[in-house]
């Protein structure tokens, strides 16, 4: 285990929050090679694209449509991982002002709306997997449903790290101090 696990499992006191952390922990891993299956693919079938368009004069059926959907995939895999280190766009200009503390509950107050709102994003997706699964891609025979089961990925994993920090088993994320830089 990494130096970072470590500090996170010293957070979990109790076995339940040390295999909630363990198991964020291995969905974290899975999600970052799984972006980078993704990204490698897409780049892959892009060049083969322009390579067949420019250099054989054809082109492949569904390498947009392809390109497109690992495009996707990559991108909302990528969201739960900006959530848990906090590199997401935030407007700190008042709360810099408050105390550390309440910076703290109100840094946790956000992490639970935050959470709300992906497992309402959760559901919602469930929906959308649900009606547009009997739909095919127009030159795949694959459910058109695959881009929004992305979504449905990414509202659970973004919803179990905001779940994370609002109980204070992984650190909340730093705001940038008033000279530019992040604290140490």
């Amino acid at each position: 285990m990494t130096p970072a696990w470590h500090r996170l499992e010293a957070h979990a006191s109790s076995p339940v929050k040390r295999h909630f952390l363990h198991g964020l922990a291995l969905l974290d891993r899975t999600s970052y090679y799984a972006i980078l299956v993704a990204m490698g693919v897409m780049t892959a079938l892009v060049s083969a694209q322009v390579f067949a368009r420019y250099v054989l004069g054809t082109s492949i059926d569904s390498a947009d449509e392809l390109s497109r959907l690992f495009f996707v995939w990559a991108i909302f895999l990528a969201i739960p991982h900006g959530i848990k280190v906090g590199i997401h766009v935030g407007i700190d200009a008042l709360v810099t002002h408050f105390p550390e503390a309440l910076q703290r509950r109100l840094a946790q107050l956000m992490a639970w709306i935050g959470a709300a709102m992906m497992a309402a994003l959760f559901w919602i997706s469930l929906g959308a997997v649900a009606s547009k699964w009997q739909e095919l891609m127009p030159t795949l025979p694959i459910t058109a449903a695959v881009f929004y089961i992305a979504v449905l990925v990414c509202a659970g994993h973004g919803c179990l790290h905001l779940i994370a920090q609002a109980l204070g088993l992984e650190p909340l994320p730093s705001a940038p101090d008033r000279r530019g830089g992040t604290p140490s």
